[in-house]
């Protein structure tokens, strides 16, 4: 079967990732404090405005979020007044609450333990969130990714790069990206159509534009095999002057496809940035994707999807399927896979070490993919195929 697959991807200025970045932020300050914290921060932004919600439970005695929040936002490249959000002189309201204590019960005490059912110590923390988290790998890429959003960060990663060199220095920090991907009886082989959009000075011009990202991002990420041909869109409106939070205004969470696959599989609806592990939003997901990666690595299947089901308070899920999409023997993969991992919450987190200040790395650019995040190890490839 033909097919065009797109994905979209948002480089780090995009007002929802100032959010996200500000939020995963404050996140990791409190776990550097008491990696306990249970954190759940909402972060939204406008011209000259960012604003903290969320659900704080945590021993740290002080979190300066102002500071946070104007040295990430800074940090993105938001310094000058003219692009109507600056780290300097921006408003930052600190709206934080603490957990609610039904919440909190279930995290502390699951369904398990105040039963009588705990038979481990991992019994006893409950998910904090009911829900049904997917994860994803495939052979398409080094990584394990689909290639689809694979290029799609690539170019947006390689946008924020060329703007902080000074290589194309008509750039201004808001961007984003699509390819669209033909593929051939599932197997990728050209691009179809490349759109970048990226924020610039109002007097670049659009063939000073064009030519540039074309030469220096375009042409430099996506090998010209797969680039033959292809429609190049940039700045398709002509021109993007006004940009970020004083473009269009950013909340947490509004990138969940571009965060995981790019569309390629399912999403459970659950965001991940500003959660800690026990939201199980964002670690069952890391965790299912993990699954996926060493499922595929094992040679056990050149496509795998999980979905993992969990209830609020309870610590084993409620239920648990995988896909291979015929390229595999899905029953007999899902029995080794029962055998080989632990999707209680807090046997995740100590797996993938998920009480740890790491999650500012995971913001940009997807959560999947980056080689160094511990849960894009391969570590239980051969386990798995030892029980198969």
């Amino acid at each position: 079967m033909n097919r065009i697959i797109s994905s979209e991807s948002v480089t780090e200025g995009h007002p929802d990732k100032v959010c996200d970045y500000i939020a995963d932020a404050i996140l990791d300050a409190a776990l550097e404090k008491d990696e306990n914290s249970r954190i759940a921060c909402e972060v939204c932004c406008a011209t000259g405005l960012a604003v903290v919600l969320g659900e704080f439970d945590t021993q740290t005695d002080f979190i300066d979020v102002q500071k946070i929040a104007r040295a990430t936002i800074a940090e993105v490249g938001y310094t000058d007044p003219a692009l109507g959000f600056d780290a300097r002189t921006c408003a930052v309201l600190n709206c934080i609450n603490g957990q609610s204590p039904d919440i909190s019960r279930g995290v502390l005490s699951s369904l398990e333990s105040r039963s009588g059912e705990t038979s481990s110590e991992y019994d006893r923390t409950g998910a904090g969130d009911q829900g049904m988290m997917f994860g994803y790998a495939c052979s398409e890429t080094d990584e394990l990714m689909p290639m689809p959003i694979t290029l799609s960060h690539a170019l947006t990663k390689r946008l924020a790069e060329v703007r902080k060199s000074g290589e194309l220095d008509f750039l201004r920090p808001d961007g984003k990206a699509m390819v669209s991907l033909a593929y051939e009886n599932g197997v990728p082989v050209g691009v179809k159509t490349v759109v970048v959009s990226a924020q610039h000075a109002p007097d670049a011009t659009e063939k000073q534009i064009r030519d540039g990202i074309i030469d220096c991002v375009v042409k430099r990420v996506i090998p010209d095999k797969l680039l033959r041909g292809a429609d190049i869109l940039i700045n398709p409106t002509g021109r993007f002057v006004v940009g970020g939070p004083a473009g269009d205004t950013g909340v947490t969470g509004r990138k969940i496809i571009v965060d995981t696959y790019g569309g390629a599989i399912p999403h459970g609806g659950g965001a991940f940035s500003g959660k800690d592990a026990s939201k199980v939003d964002r670690s069952a997901s890391y965790y299912a994707r993990y699954v996926c990666k060493n499922v595929v690595a094992a040679g056990l299947a050149d496509k795998a999807l999980l979905q993992v089901g969990y209830a609020i308070g309870k610590a084993r899920p409620v239920s648990l399927y995988i896909d291979t999409f015929g390229t595999g023997d899905d029953k007999k993969i899902l029995d080794a896979v029962q055998k080989v991992f632990d999707f209680r919450p807090a046997a995740i987190s100590d797996k993938l070490g998920l009480k740890k200040p790491i999650y500012k790395r995971t913001t940009n650019y997807g959560h999947f993919g980056k080689a160094d995040l511990p849960w894009e190890q391969v570590d239980s490839a051969d386990k798995l195929k030892s029980v198969m």
